[in-house]
């Protein structure tokens, strides 16, 4: 993050990269996360969402203090506001997937073994806008004529997000082996849960790019 910040605020430079790295773990365990749930591994799957609620309070504490050193020390003042909203909208990314876990692990959701890979295929699409959301977010620090780059990734990936969940839901809905309709429901409910990450995911995404307008001109 060189050039942004001055050398008074090394330390911000640092809890910056830290959080953007919670970001980073928590794609990769929510995507663990779901992985181990479709294939029936529970206690992996239990172990996932006890590791991202714990990533989930740091990098809520880490991010109050990063809010309070911007304001007590006056730091980078021109973009002051810009790297709160990041922050503010990146956390909620990450409190998504932990909300996600949470509702795997409480309502435990019956998912027939044909639906698996679409389910996981949704799992990993949604991880990937979270990443390449993070390295958008360290190029508006880095290298800012590449954040549009990995906007349009997130762009790209959240769309294909889109494709699979359409998909998966007509999928559970034309099944005959779930005769109910209530889990037909239940089915429906946590694609659309899984794909809401990469949603979110896109909203921030759109949020730095006018960000990194707003530095350009």
């Amino acid at each position: 993050m060189a050039g942004f910040f001055s050398n008074k605020s090394k330390q911000l430079e640092a809890e910056l990269e830290s959080f953007l790295n919670m970001v980073s773990d928590a794609s990769l365990i929510f995507l663990e996360g779901v992985k181990a749930y479709v294939n029936k591994k529970e206690d992996r799957f239990e172990q996932y969402y006890r590791d991202i609620t714990k990533l989930e309070t740091k990098a809520d504490n880490l991010r109050r203090n990063i809010k309070l050193k911007l304001y007590t020390y006056m730091l980078i003042p021109e973009s002051r506001g810009d790297v709160l909203g990041l922050l503010e909208t990146l956390d909620d990314v990450i409190d998504t997937t932990e909300k996600v876990l949470e509702q795997f692990s409480i309502e435990k959701p019956a998912i027939p073994e044909v639906l698996n890979e679409d389910f996981i295929e949704l799992a990993e699409l949604s991880s990937k806008t979270m990443e390449q959301l993070v390295k958008g977010v360290r190029a508006f620090f880095t290298e800012l004529k590449m954040v549009n780059d990995y906007v349009n990734k997130v762009h790209f990936y959240e769309h294909e997000a889109d494709k699979v969940e359409e998909s998966l839901k007509r999928k559970a809905f034309k099944l005959n082996e779930i005769k109910t309709f209530s889990k037909k429901v239940h089915l429906r409910y946590f694609a659309e849960k899984i794909a809401m990450v990469s949603d979110i995911a896109e909203s921030v995404a759109e949020r730095l790019a006018v960000y990194a307008i707003k530095r350009r001109i």
